[in-house]
Order: structure tokens, then sequence, then C-alpha cells
């Protein structure tokens, strides 16, 4: 098969020797002496998966690109035909591969799984209310529960004025989460400097933790204030 002689990355896969003839398979998709597709490692992670380093700025295009072609490697009606190991694995290698483009495509994604690799974070970051938000979210739950208890007794007139104090809120949020994602971005530059120096001192250690640090509690506060604008959206729909 033609994609199969691609330069396609070196990942890991989940056996060192080819499943089919026993041969060495060298870290690639495709073994070398039967061409057979090999599994890939149940431990690989989505950037080896598209051969891109750890890094947050990540040209959309080329990931797109990458993809794409590999998966035309890997896609399981190419396989049809083939022995059932061969479509098993075609269909595993598929799903490992769309679940990598689908979370490295999206910043908020990509910046949350680097986090669990890196930091070891959970799948979820749970949501913190931002300090400098602390009255505006105190009174954004008063004005949801004046709308809501003015709509089930059929008060337009409080139900409006409530309605529109949450419009105003709603730009407040959003401009929160603007900032927010702002300066994440200013955060990605900055891992990606550090991801390119390559060095081990504890200098270097300490501020790739921070930026770490820093990226969590931005996404935490990100989550809340994505959930309130949730909730205001929910409330007006």
């Amino acid at each position: 098969m033609e994609t199969q002689n691609k330069a396609l990355p070196m990942v890991p896969l989940a056996r060192s020797m080819c499943w089919h003839c026993q041969s060495d398979s060298g870290g690639e998709y495709f073994c070398g002496q039967c061409v057979k597709v090999q599994p890939l490692s149940k431990d690989i992670d989505y950037f080896t998966c598209l051969g891109l380093p750890r890094k947050l700025s990540i040209d959309t295009a080329s990931l797109e690109g990458k993809f794409y072609e590999m998966s035309r490697a890997f896609h399981p009606d190419f396989y049809e035909g083939k022995s059932e190991m061969e479509q098993a694995v075609s269909l595993a290698n598929s799903a490992v591969l769309n679940q990598a483009y689908r979370t490295l495509k999206d910043p908020i994604l990509r910046v949350e799984y680097l986090l669990r690799l890196e930091a070891g974070a959970a799948k979820d970051i749970p949501g913190k209310a931002p300090a400098d938000l602390f009255a505006a979210i105190l009174e954004i739950q008063e004005h949801l529960e004046e709308f809501q208890t003015a709509t089930a007794g059929n008060d337009t007139a409080s139900s409006s004025r409530a309605a529109d104090a949450l419009r105003n809120a709603r730009k407040t949020l959003e401009s929160k989460r603007a900032a927010l994602e702002s300066r994440l971005a200013e955060l990605f530059q900055i891992w990606d400097r550090l991801v390119d120096k390559h060095s081990h001192d504890q200098a270097h250690s300490d501020q790739k933790e921070q930026t770490l640090k820093e990226m969590r509690g931005l996404l935490s506060e990100r989550t809340y204030v994505a959930n309130m604008l949730g909730s205001i959206a929910e409330a007006l729909e």
C-alpha cells in the first residue's frame, strides 16, 4: 500500500517485535519485513502520536496535515479483506489518532492534556471563582434566583429587570474569560521557550513547574466562568 512507504513518526508500539513475523518493528507503524500494521502502545501520548513535541503553540494547518496523512495509513477501510488482526489494529490505531487530533486541535483541551501529562492533573480541573469577581458573582447568583422566581410567578416586570442584569453580567464574565485566555496564550509561549531550552537544572525545572501551576489556576477560573455563563444562557434561553 502506498501510504505504508511514507516516513511517518517513530512511536512507542505495544510490542517491540512484529506480531506477524516476529522481526524487530523498530518503532515503526509498519513492520519493515512483512509490512503489517503495528499496534500503538496504550501508553503513547497524543503529542508523540502525531510526531509533535510537548509544546502548546501548534500550527493547526500542520497538525491537520499530519492527522490526515496518518489517517490514510490507518483507516479501517484500507484493511477490508485483510486479516482480523490487521483490521483490529487499524481500528484501534485510528481511535487513538482521532482522539489525539480532537484533543490537540483545541487550545483548552490541549493545555488540559499537557497538565495531565506533566503534572498529573486530574482529567477535569475543578472550577474556582476568580477572586476579583467575588462580589459580581454573588450578584449574578442573586439575579439568577430573582429571574427564576419572577418567571415562575409570571412577574413580567421583575423578570425583565433580572434578565437585563444577567445580560450585563454576561458581558463582564465574557470579558473575564477573554482575559484568562489571553494570559494562557502568553503562558503557551513561555512554556514553549522552556521546552526549547532542553535544560535540566533546578531553576529551569522550577520555572516549568511554576508555569504549569499558573496555567492550572487560570483553567480553574476559566471553568468557573464558563459554568456561570452556561447558567445565564440556560436561564435566558
